[in-house]
């Protein structure tokens, strides 16, 4: 029997109808907490029905793109909810980026709107008149001291638009709610899609997988420009949750939270959390109830994940890339397992997993696309597709195409399938190392060197070489008041790696991050690769 196109029961899939019960359910619950100000569901509500009413104002309408410039402000949070109930698509802008890369998605995106923070306006100023599109500029101040650029104020904005609800009802739920710019490390940065569909399920799929319910307390130091906050935006509202928003990472503000707002989720990259538990603060800290710290952008040591549970956190391990609205796979845990030796618990848990319970399927593959033998050892590169993979690349259908060959999303990213079903990462593909023939894990390399008791950070990338093609180096940050010799660094990991696995040389310093936390391999490959041409991949 074939199903209906619509009908009266039928209502489209969207996060905004998550305020909307949270809002009806628990008015008077804090919804939203920043420095000293504190909003009920009520009165979060209420801005965001002014946010659209103002945009209306402003002359957004259907499909039009507004941006927001911002860190993990209120305003930041209130765009996921304003910027779509106007019938917007948000671009969630990375703050650290440059001028002239903010130029190219505002006027790639089209955005007709810039809603920008007062600290960021410097950004802004050099490019101004390079904006194509761009009509309104709205200042968004934050107690920062910064003058801004010449627009408008969002609080006054705000405070001269109705908070009657706009009558605007999503009528496609595969309609964009979000465009997410990638990176762009090897070109200009490509704009990601998000629906409204996607979007919900992702958030009911973070809810689910981490246990978030209207009990949650859930601290912001993943920013909510990347992946719109892989859709924890949405999914604290889902719930009733309360949001903590944090300006910028400061551990010993973080832990300073966790305690007095009894924080007890939180998400970050790995090197969020090596820069927590290597902070003083960390030896004092206390977690007034369980912390659920959800862990990816990069594969987590069992190291880290191990002091952060020794620091009495439980550790999920989610794996997923800008294409999947953040997290496709999770590490699901097995009860069983607790009872392993606290390193082996340790090894599990820094795996990807399985699939999301919304995400549906994702395979290792070779060449040919076929499943690659499930034995921990044999590389493919992970495929993906579902409920929570991108609808596409906005204005790059040639992209797109490449991306989803064979009917699945390519994620450029190799690993093995373990015997039980559980995919490990091993490598980006542009990351391999491939030194006289073998295949070395960088990520097996830096698992060994974080081990080193000196060592608070690595990276290890492959250099040129004239007799293997290219051999590793590993770039290291130390422990503050450790000195360890390159010799003695190269020797532990001798004593515990085939040779030709271990780094031929160290440099010591600080590493080169994204503002999600990952390590800028390319930049550390620039070094050592200038005047070479690559000979594999």
């Amino acid at each position: 029997m074939a199903t209906p196109q619509a009908s009266v029961n039928y209502t489209p899939l969207t996060p905004l109808s998550f305020l909307r019960r949270s809002t009806y359910v628990y008015p008077e619950k804090t919804a939203v907490v920043h420095q000293d100000k504190r909003y009920t569901y009520r009165e979060l509500n209420q801005r965001v029905n002014r946010l659209a009413s103002a945009l209306h104002q402003m002359g957004i309408g259907k499909g039009d793109r507004v941006a927001f410039l911002c860190p993990n402000i209120p305003p930041m949070l209130e765009a996921h909810y304003g910027v779509p109930l106007a019938g917007g698509i948000l671009v969630a802008i990375n703050t650290r980026l440059s001028s002239p890369e903010i130029a190219y998605i505002l006027n790639h995106s089209g955005a007709k709107a810039l809603f920008v923070d007062k600290e960021l306006a410097e950004l802004i100023h050099p490019i101004r008149d390079q904006l194509t599109s761009l009509e309104t500029i709205v200042n968004i101040d934050d107690n920062t001291g910064h003058a801004g650029i010449e627009g408008l104020d969002y609080e006054a904005v705000l405070a001269n638009a109705s908070d009657t609800p706009l009558d605007k009802p999503v009528a496609d739920e595969n309609e964009p709610i979000s465009i997410n710019y990638t990176s762009g490390t090897t070109g200009n940065p490509k704009g990601v899609m998000y629906t409204h569909r996607s979007a919900y399920l992702n958030a009911i799929g973070e809810a689910l997988e981490v246990g978030l319910n209207s009990r949650s307390t859930y601290l912001w130091t993943l920013p909510m420009f990347h992946c719109n906050g892989w859709c924890f935006t949405w999914g604290v509202t889902a719930v009733g949750g309360t949001h903590v928003c944090l300006r910028r990472i400061d551990p010993e503000e973080v832990f300073r939270l966790i305690e007095v707002e009894r924080v007890s989720h939180f998400n970050g990259a790995p090197t969020v959390l090596i820069l927590l538990t290597n902070h003083p603060s960390a030896q004092t800290a206390k977690f007034p109830r369980k912390l659920h710290v959800t862990t990816a952008g990069a594969p987590p040591s069992p190291t880290i994940i191990a002091t952060m549970e020794a620091m009495g956190a439980e550790v999920f391990h989610v794996y997923g890339l800008t294409e999947t609205y953040g997290p496709h796979s999770v590490c699901a845990w097995h009860e069983d397992w607790d009872e392993l030796p606290e390193d082996e618990r340790a090894r599990k848990k820094a795996r990807q997993g399985v699939p999301y319970i919304i995400a549906e399927e994702m395979r290792v593959v070779d060449d040919n696309m076929q499943d690659i033998p499930a034995d921990a050892a044999t590389m493919g590169e992970v495929i993906m597709r579902g409920n929570n993979v991108m609808s596409g690349y906005f204005e790059q259908p040639e992209a797109t195409t490449d991306a989803f060959r064979g009917g699945w999303f390519h994620s450029g990213d190799l690993a093995v399938m373990h015997p039980d079903g559980y995919i490990e990462l091993r490598d980006r593909k542009k990351d391999i190392i491939i030194s006289g023939g073998e295949n070395i894990s960088t990520i097996e390399v830096e698992n060994t060197i974080y081990q080193h008791p000196a060592v608070q950070e690595v990276a290890v990338i492959s250099i040129p070489d004239e007799r293997w093609g290219e051999v590793p180096k590993a770039f290291v940050t130390l422990k503050p008041g450790e000195q360890p010799t390159s010799e003695d660094i190269i020797n532990f990991c001798r004593e515990r790696l085939a040779h030709f696995k271990c780094p031929k040389s160290i440099e010591f310093g600080e590493l080169p991050k994204t503002s999600t936390g990952k390590i800028k391999k390319y930049e550390l490959r620039e070094k050592d690769w200038q005047g070479f041409e690559r000979r594999v991949n």
